[in-house]
């Protein structure tokens, strides 16, 4: 008995990987939409994570240089360092959001106790870039005071204490959900297509009549989504690691192929649900992608879902990839295992229901 399920396991896994295989748009199906969301998502890091100003430094004086020294240490703006002139034209075409000037006599008012202005020009088109600017140049000119130490008029103490070990770029924060978005499609689309194409070539009830176990023939199927969605997660993971966009470190690297383990087995057996479910390639696919971006998107994949509204958290709740997106977050970029048992229980859970709809599915379409 167990012989004969694991050869036929085994055959259906390996006819629906060399199916997959031969079909390139299939591929591309599972590829492109995280592609370009992850595309989408370094655009937006690029143009929020820094502001691009236009810096003017008027002044001659040494307090007109360290001020200058300090906004540009500040590692908060894109700066173009340009003339009065320049900066205007460039604050008119947009190429900035702010301008930001060291008048004349910068230096001189200071050596005479006298007030000494930074004046800022900011094009307030978008509230975002401009709390920035006004969150942004305050701090280096505290930064500017605090680097003259003793010397400095005012005191200025900064005591920090993180948090985090380390801090994660938002472009870095956004690449772990477009990784599940792909595991996520890639069993979808993978188990979907092969559930649906037995239908459209008439081959299901062959196989679910033959003396082979019908349990050997939805398992091998939910397996071939399953190998393809861990191998480009795989993938895409190592090769995240090699950019420096993520770094797992010793044991932590285990917790991390589990998730993607889980994620990938949740979606395909969910696409092996669906495939049953609609029977046919052209819907699968269609439904298949609107699954996988509203979960996505639920699940806080362009955010950080903690500073999202009220409603959008309770929603989540209920999402299995926010317990997927925060198990890869702890493991990748802290080095923790803050509620991993929590994460796993409730991925491994929804990969077994996801299964248990998918073979009643597979058996109801069967019998009709």
């Amino acid at each position: 008995m167990i012989p004969n399920f694991l050869r036929t396991t085994w055959f259906i896994l390996r006819k629906d990987l060399q199916i997959w295989l031969r079909q390139p748009a299939n591929i591309a199906a599972t590829i492109v939409p995280a592609l370009v969301v992850l595309i989408v998502q370094a655009l937006g890091a690029q143009a929020v994570g820094r502001s691009p100003v236009a810096l003017v430094v008027e002044d001659s004086g040494t307090q007109g240089a360290k001020i200058a020294q300090a906004i540009r240490s500040a590692d908060v703006f894109r700066l173009h360092e340009v003339d009065a002139t320049q900066a205007q034209t460039q604050l008119k075409n947009l190429d900035v959001v702010a301008i930001v000037t060291i008048p004349a006599g910068f230096t001189t008012h200071l050596q005479a106790h006298e007030p000494a202005q930074v004046n800022v020009t900011v094009d307030n088109l978008n509230l975002d870039l401009t709390n920035d600017i006004r969150r942004a140049v305050p701090d280096a000119v505290t930064q500017y005071y605090l680097a003259q130490g003793n010397a400095s008029p005012i005191k200025v103490t900064v005591n920090e204490s993180d948090l985090r070990q380390r801090d994660i770029q938002l472009f870095q924060y956004a690449v772990l959900p477009t990784i599940v978005l792909l595991l996520l499609i890639s069993g979808l689309i993978t188990g979907g297509l092969a559930t649906a194409r037995e239908w459209e070539t008439s081959t299901v009830k062959e196989l679910l009549l033959s003396p082979a176990p019908g349990s050997a023939v939805i398992a091998g199927k939910v397996l071939a989504g399953f190998v393809t969605s861990f191998f480009l997660g795989v993938l895409v993971l190592f090769v995240a690691y090699l950019l420096g966009w993520i770094y797992p470190q010793g044991i932590y690297w285990l917790s991390t192929l589990l998730i993607v383990a889980l994620i990938a087995l949740m979606g395909s057996s969910l696409g092996v649900a669906i495939g049953a479910a609609f029977r046919h390639i052209q819907p699968v696919i269609g439904v298949s992608m609107f699954i996988s971006l509203y979960l996505f998107f639920l699940s806080g994949g362009i955010s950080v879902l903690a500073f999202e509204p009220a409603w959008l958290q309770a929603i989540a709740a209920f999402v299995p990839l926010t317990y997927g997106n925060h198990a890869l977050q702890m493991a990748v970029f802290y080095n923790s295992a803050a509620l991993l048992g929590r994460d796993v229980l409730v991925l491994a859970l929804f990969s077994v229901v996801m299964l248990f709809l998918g073979s009643t599915a597979i058996n109801r379409q069967s019998n009709n």
